[in-house]
């Protein structure tokens, strides 16, 4: 079987440049501690991330790896412990400018292996649609990686609205992550949960919210790819379908049935096992599948070329997984 292009459009970065510059420029300590030859420790105020892969910081692992697993090139987008929505808008507008700019040199540098996904400060929407214009079309950016509540808040917050307007307008790739803090994040103390259960679960929030809140029925061109398989979105959505039928609290916001809003949601592949990625294309559609491993956290999927190569689909659906959704997601101009 012949393979065609892979194209990974969910990993994560942070290279120590960046990280130092973090540092300087912030009232917030960021430092990157390499501590063994395949993990360091990552600090963000008072959180300490430890162990975090060594891929996440080195530029060759990372190749290495892309080569070692089949991925001929990722989407780069950064970490989440470096989205800062919870401080002040400022902050996180010198964080997010510091990290795009450096995201956008190492696709310069690399632009066969690497295109890369901003961040924006979206607790703060003018500055965030304003920092996004900057970051694709002086930066060759190709849309954001957004936290799926804002310290929070959700993401149908009207105030947003001016942000999705312009992440339409520029036809900005928006991958959908969970952050670290997520919801019940008190009931998932335990065994992992709060990445297991809370990371799908954040992402079925957020989700719902731009269903329901009428996002996707006002701005249909937004291009939304939902972490982690969608979380629960693809296999709940009949119950949204049925809720907003009988339901008079689902059409307060959402005007029309919430069928096309759901049609417009897109998947990455990251479910751990071929039964639920089997369902996924089955129901969403290839064109709506996208090759995603969550590079280099140890939760990521990285045989996953083999768990596609399983399912048994026809070459042209295997090719629109594995990077031809993709490609056509990407904006005018954009590779």
């Amino acid at each position: 079987m012949s393979r065609p292009t892979t194209l990974d459009v969910h990993s994560h970065i942070l290279e120590p440049e960046t990280a130092e510059a973090l540092d300087e420029a912030l009232d917030i300590r960021v430092t990157l501690e390499p501590k063994t030859e395949t993990s360091g420790a990552l600090t963000v105020g008072d959180a300490v991330y430890d162990p975090f892969p060594r891929g996440g910081w080195d530029i060759g692992q990372r190749l290495a790896d892309m080569d070692r697993y089949g991925f001929d090139r990722q989407l780069l987008a950064v970490c989440p412990q470096t989205v800062m929505y919870e401080e002040a808008p400022e902050t996180a507008l010198t964080a997010s400018r510091i990290q795009n700019d450096a995201l956008a040199r190492r696709c310069r540098a690399m632009p066969d292996r690497f295109g890369a996904l901003a961040t924006v400060p979206l607790q703060a929407p003018d500055q965030s649609a304003e920092e996004l214009r900057r970051a694709m079309t002086e930066g060759g950016l190709l849309g954001a990686m957004l936290c799926t509540n804002i310290g929070g808040r959700n993401l149908d917050w009207p105030e947003l609205d001016v942000f999705w307007a312009e992440a339409e307008r520029l036809g900005a790739i928006l991958l959908l992550h969970p952050p670290p803090k997520v919801a019940g994040a008190d009931r998932l103390k335990d065994f992992y949960l709060r990445n297991f259960v809370g990371n799908p679960l954040d992402t079925t929030i957020a989700a719902a919210c731009l269903v329901f809140g009428g996002v996707l029925e006002r701005f249909p061109g937004l291009k939304f790819v939902l972490s982690h398989g969608g979380g629960f979105v693809p296999y709940q959505q009949d119950r949204w379908i049925h809720g907003w039928a009988e339901r008079p609290e689902a059409k307060v916001r959402l005007k029309g049935e919430p069928g096309p809003s759901l049609d417009r949601l897109r998947f990455d592949t990251i479910l751990h096992g071929a039964p639920a990625l089997d369902y996924l294309i089955g129901r969403a559609g290839p064109e709506r599948v996208m090759l995603g491993t969550d590079y280099p956290f140890d939760m990521g999927e990285y045989d996953i070329l083999g768990v596609i190569d399983r399912l048994g689909l026809s070459e042209a659906d295997r090719e629109t997984v594995l990077s031809g959704a993709a490609e056509r997601l990407m904006p005018k101009g954009g590779s």
